[in-house]
């Protein structure tokens, strides 16, 4: 199993320099006890995967389905649609990206069987801790155990996650989103690791589903995702970056303050975010116009919200995937349901030192193509 030392040891000299901060002590215990501990766990597991489910060494990823774009610009909505295509797809629930092994996941299901004899205790404790924990914070991200994640987490125990540059200042050192840009060598190892995890889960469904992600990081990733998934296909959401980019910086910021960084300490991260947000609208453009002959569908946010029945109902003809009569169904149910859907955590820019006219600048090509409002329309 892959563990990413060069990362690692990027946090851990970052996180010992931190000699004031107070969360120092315990991140160096994460770094130096918990991290490797864990890991070693895993990559135990990873190998006995092999021993217990011979099956892994023929699993084939075929044809999977990325969501990509920029956070809040409805990949969870586009997610949460097609991933009710039941028995179509494979995806990560939240917990699953805990245990990327295959033997993990079956022993933790097998554990749920036999608290179920017993009256669902452990369960109840779950529940319990599941609302006390993610209940508070929905209103930003659709989240919980059971709740599907984006599938990059499940790489966390390689040291490949954004976590990391999220409890630590360092998104301007850690970049985990220009994986394309990032040593051939180094990028392999990443992708062929990513697979060995989707392989598993694959698995875990019973082995021929289509693997469906939403993973608005991965924007970054598409030559790597097609060099390793050459038959991949895409789905690019497009929103207006004024109502999108400050939502997402916000979000960042706020985990920031609330480890006790101050707005010094976390200024060059920010920075760096922001540029990754102007990436997220121009890498997926770029890498998929050097893949002409790859299936991929750019969905209006407007319309998803107006029209989920008849957008989704286009990247499944974008996308060469067949309609049953049943999902057909489901999303006229659906309708109503997400007709309006909005996101309902949204900050102005003028919270953060970004003015509109830069991302007018920055992204003038996508405002003349979706005819998004400008600064000048919104001032008559």
């Amino acid at each position: 199993m892959f563990f990413d030392f060069i990362y690692w040891r990027k946090v851990l000299r970052f996180a010992w320099a931190q000699k004031q901060w107070p969360g120092r002590n315990k991140m160096m215990w994460r770094l130096l006890v918990v991290v490797p501990l864990v890991s070693a766990i895993h990559a135990l597991f990873f190998i006995l995967d092999y021993l217990f489910f011979p099956r892994l060494w023929r699993q084939q990823v075929a044809a999977p389905v990325f969501i990509i774009g920029h956070a809040r610009s409805g990949t969870t909505l586009m997610h949460r649609l097609m991933a009710a295509d039941e028995g179509r797809y494979s995806f990560f629930l939240f917990w699953e990206t805990m245990f990327p092994s295959l033997l993990e996941k079956k022993l933790i299901r097998a554990l749920g069987v036999v608290d179920g004899w017993l009256g669902h205790p452990l369960l109840k404790r779950l529940q319990a801790w599941d609302e006390k924990t993610f209940a508070p914070f929905r209103h930003i991200h659709e989240q919980g155990l059971w709740i599907p994640e984006e599938d990059q987490f499940v790489m966390r125990s390689a040291f490949v996650t954004q976590q990391w540059a999220l409890d630590l200042p360092l998104m301007h050192e850690v970049d985990i989103f220009h994986v394309d840009d990032m040593d051939a060598k180094h990028r392999r190892r990443w992708m062929r690791h990513y697979r060995a995890c989707v392989k598993r889960q694959l698995l875990l469904h019973g082995g021929e589903c289509t693997h469906l992600s939403k993973n608005p990081l991965m924007s970054g990733w598409v030559n790597a995702l097609l060099e390793e998934f050459p038959d991949a296909r895409f789905v690019v959401m497009m929103r207006d970056p004024v109502q999108c980019i400050p939502s997402n910086l916000k979000l960042v910021e706020q985990v920031y303050r609330a480890g006790g960084w101050t707005a010094e300490q976390y200024a060059a991260s920010m920075a760096a975010m922001t540029n990754i947000s102007f990436d997220t609208f121009h890498v997926p453009k770029q890498a998929l116009q050097q893949h002409p002959d790859t299936p991929h569908v750019v969905v209006d946010y407007r319309r998803l919200t107006k029209e989920p029945k008849a957008t989704t109902e286009q990247v499944y003809r974008a996308l060469n995937l067949p309609l049953t009569p049943q999902f057909s169904d489901y999303l006229a149910v659906q309708q109503d349901r997400e007709r309006g859907h909005s996101a309902k955590f949204e900050y102005s820019l003028g919270e953060f030192n970004l003015a509109r006219s830069r991302i007018e600048a920055e992204l003038a090509g996508f405002y003349e193509e979706w005819q998004w409002p400008r600064e000048a329309d919104v001032d008559r």
